[in-house]
């Protein structure tokens, strides 16, 4: 085992952040050589800082656009050979390896990369760090006598171990970062491999066998990758039903995660939390949304933002979706955001004080002046694609309401994820995303079209209600809501009775209801609770035992009723 004192070191960074100071502290405070690479050997140079080009120090050239530089047996053999071993060391000196007792890496900024719009397939492939994570890897293993920095923010550590061990780190850190390199490369990797799976996606297509991956993406390479047709010739022959993949979990998974920010608490003030970023994150996604103004986000407002967000993107037409609790009290479409808002809004006014409003359109003045003067609702975050100038200017006047822009609208992720006790559970996401060609009628009388529009929007916003969920929904507003019961009638009855107060306090009949259940209805009872408040029409997935007995009581009422075959709970 070495001792840990450094005598030679190489640098090789991306952010050069604090890399001058470093490299100056090490060469003026204790003597030690430095190795360097490229664009860091160039800053290191022009800062005064006494240099050894990696090209000198191996006696070999960078080539192939930098592509081969460290990847030697004088870089490896300085860092892998093991100092406590006389026939480690006689090969070393045979063959002219010096020791490198440091190694200052940090990666290729891949994430960065691929988030930008316009990045093309070779642009990302050529932001694939090969040396660094080589070298990082190296330096890891023999931690035992190398310090491996893969972090700027250990540069000061690594300084005062050495004024405070005669330049020397001593066992006990080297192992801390030791496991933070491994950390770093494996996050590094799952970027990698994520954006990979997401282009073979994007095609339309993912790999058969992991095993023949690399030899599709190899030839992938060698086509123009923003070309659909070149890909799709590539991919021929590799890959199957991308939906079918994605619905078979993996053996083993690794979920890289980046803190984004410390939170105040957590669900109650006695629980901490932070907020964590996966990589590759959608462009459009909460985590990638910018806080324009307002008070720091909670823990219960991520939450709560997350599914109301999620539930909004579900709608086409302009909608929006007042949420409280993990439960949306308000939600409509209409023919713009501020007519949405305002039919969300009399769905249960109660109920929205303190909650979230979701849009799927741009926020105009009159949707905030509605909201912040004619209705004095208060709001705990509002969250948009855009807001126009005049609404912001209006917005800016409540300091504290949290007004979140995602810049846009996509697809929410592929997978979501949640913690058990000792583990987690991993499901793909789930959409209302059905087609309406694929459903059963199986009653006497058939849903109208104006019926069906609004079985779709009820399906859509039943969704986001907590089973057993029950939505009444009339002219596209869920105006009864009946979440989390234990028993799916008394969801019923809760619902219905919820729409008919919203009926009394807008001043329409209580009329031209329809209902949208999470699940299967077990037992006719529920039926005959919906006909007795004036549902007309219901859709629900259907393949309960008794549904003979549902389908009948439907008929006994001259009410229509939709089977989806697709089940939506929301635990």
């Amino acid at each position: 085992m070495g001792s840990g004192k450094i005598e030679r070191a190489l640098i090789s960074v991306t952010d050069k952040t604090g890399v001058v100071d470093f490299a100056q502290a090490l060469v003026e405070d204790f003597g030690v050589e430095i190795i360097s690479t490229g664009g860091t050997a160039r800053v290191l140079v022009e800062a005064g800082v006494p240099v050894t080009p990696i090209e000198e120090y191996t006696g070999f050239p960078e080539m192939m656009d930098g592509r081969v530089k460290t990847l030697h047996p004088k870089v490896h053999g300085g860092l892998l050979a093991r100092r406590d071993d006389p026939k480690h060391m006689a090969e070393a000196a045979e063959h002219g390896i010096k020791m490198i007792d440091l190694v200052c890496v940090n990666l290729y900024e891949f994430e960065k990369t691929v988030a930008q719009p316009d990045v093309t397939f070779a642009d990302a492939i050529e932001h694939i760090d090969i040396g660094g994570p080589s070298m990082l890897r190296s330096a890891a293993k023999n931690a035992a006598s190398v310090t491996v920095v893969s972090d700027l923010a250990d540069y000061a550590l690594v300084l005062s171990e050495m004024r405070e061990h005669d330049g020397a780190t001593t066992l006990e850190t080297r192992r801390c970062l030791q496991y933070k390199v491994y950390a770093t490369t494996a996050h590094y990797d799952e970027a990698i491999s994520t954006w990979m799976a997401d282009q073979l996606a994007a095609s339309g297509n993912l790999p058969q066998d992991r095993g023949i991956a690399g030899t599709a993406l190899a030839e992938m390479e060698t086509v123009d990758a923003d070309d659909p047709e070149a890909l799709s010739e590539v991919l021929d022959g590799f890959a199957v039903d991308a939906e079918a993949w994605s619905k078979e979990p993996e053996d083993s998974m690794i979920v890289p995660l980046v803190k984004q920010q410390d939170l105040r608490y957590g669900e109650n003030p006695q629980q901490a939390a932070a907020l964590y970023r996966m990589p590759g994150a959608a462009e459009h996604s909460l985590v990638n949304a910018e806080q324009l103004q307002g008070k720091e986000l909670s823990y219960n407002n991520l939450l709560d933002t997350d599914a109301a967000w999620n539930l909004v993107r579900e709608f086409d037409a302009p909608a929006c979706v007042i949420l409280k609790h993990q439960n949306p009290c308000g939600s409509a479409e209409a023919e713009d955001i501020t007519a949405a808002y305002d039919r969300a809004f009399a769905c249960d006014p109660k109920s929205a004080f303190g909650g979230i409003i979701a849009c799927n359109r741009e926020v105009p003045l009159s949707l905030v002046e509605h909201f912040a003067d004619v209705n004095k609702q208060f709001v705990e975050v509002l969250i948009a694609p855009s807001y126009t100038p005049e609404a912001l200017e209006r917005l800016a006047r409540r300091t504290n309401l949290r007004v979140l822009a995602t810049g846009g609208i996509d697809a929410p992720a592929a997978l979501e994820y949640r913690s058990v006790d000792g583990g987690m559970l991993v499901q793909t996401v789930d959409r209302a995303d059905e087609d309406p060609a694929s459903f059963a009628f199986p009653t006497t009388r058939k849903p109208t079209d104006e019926e069906m529009e609004e079985l779709l929007f009820a399906w859509k916003v039943c969704k986001g209600v907590k089973s057993n969920a029950i939505l009444i929904a009339r002219d596209k507003a869920g105006i009864g809501m009946g979440p989390g019961q234990p028993n799916r009638v008394d969801s019923a009855l809760l619902a219905c009775e919820r729409a008919e107060e919203a009926c009394d306090r807008m001043g329409v009949p209580r009329d031209g209801f329809v209902c949208a259940s999470d699940a299967f209805f077990p037992f006719r009872d529920n039926v005959d609770v919906l006909a007795e408040h004036g549902v007309t029409a219901i859709i629900q997935p259907g393949g309960s035992k008794r549904d003979d007995e549902s389908i009948q009581a439907c008929d006994e009422n001259g009410i229509a009723m939709v089977f989806t075959g697709a089940r939506h709970f929301r635990h």
